[in-house]
């Protein structure tokens, strides 16, 4: 529904976001514990709500760090002269892949059985990357790559943190800055390519019957919880290093 998303966004962010984020930031700061002992403290009988938390955010680790390791196999795909995926003459490629510059040369001729066509891109994603098989039945071999990429992601998350709060503070300030440069760059990129004028009005004359739809609400507040990392015990830990009178709802906000 183009920016008919921000309307549930912004109403699940001051409704619950923005408060959850701040309650959990307070109650570290206030108990000096972590996500779990902070609970013995406030009320013995929650502690469970802290145990909850971690095995959620164990789970939750488990799932982004195989996406962490599929974005650093891109990255290393990059270095190469000709990216992967330009071209259909890869091992991987089927007798169906047709590059993006001849589908678009023969467009009358693939009209009719287009559905019959991948592209390179879609290939290497599925034949290259995931190694897709014919069922579950059939588990097939381990991609070392992508298991080099996930432990070299697991150590790179290691070193981030094992020394606490001292150097995860210098982590962040590549992690939280580096993200809004590149989308700056994408932005900058986005709205110099052909049609991008047709994406800014898509975007700017949103499609509000689109609010009747449950899965926008529900994909909104799944955005507010994940991006701040709400109802994971994390907050809390990070608020347990303040000082009892720190002044963390200003940092909230």
């Amino acid at each position: 529904g183009g920016g008919a998303f921000l309307i549930p966004y912004f109403i699940f962010l001051f409704g619950g976001g923005l408060p959850v984020f701040f309650l959990e930031v307070a109650l570290g700061q206030f108990t000096s514990e972590g996500g779990i002992t902070c609970w013995g403290k406030l009320c013995p009988i929650f502690t469970g709500i802290g145990y909850a938390s971690i095995v959620i955010v164990s789970l939750l680790n488990i799932y982004y760090i195989v996406i962490l390791a599929w974005g650093l196999y891109y990255l290393f795909q990059c270095f190469q002269p000709e990216l992967p995926w330009a071209k259909c003459k890869q091992p991987w490629n089927t007798d169906h892949c047709i590059e993006d510059t001849y589908r678009k040369n023969k467009t009358i001729w693939l009209a009719a059985n287009a559905s019959n066509f991948t592209s390179p891109v879609t290939e290497f994603w599925e034949h290259n990357v995931l190694g897709i098989t014919s069922g579950i039945e059939e588990m097939g071999p381990v991609k070392w790559d992508l298991a080099l990429c996930l432990l070299l992601v697991w150590v790179i998350c290691f070193f981030c943190i094992w020394k606490g709060v001292k150097s995860t503070g210098k982590v962040v300030y590549i992690t939280a800055t580096f993200p809004f440069v590149m989308l700056i760059v994408l932005l900058i990129r986005g709205v110099t390519l052909p049609g991008a004028s047709e994406g800014i009005k898509f975007y700017l004359y949103p499609d509000l019957n689109r609010l009747k739809d449950p899965e926008v609400w529900i994909d909104a507040g799944t955005q507010i919880f994940f991006s701040y990392a709400i109802c994971l015990g994390a907050m809390t830990s990070l608020g347990s290093y303040n000082k009892y009178k720190y002044n963390c709802y200003r940092d909230c906000l």
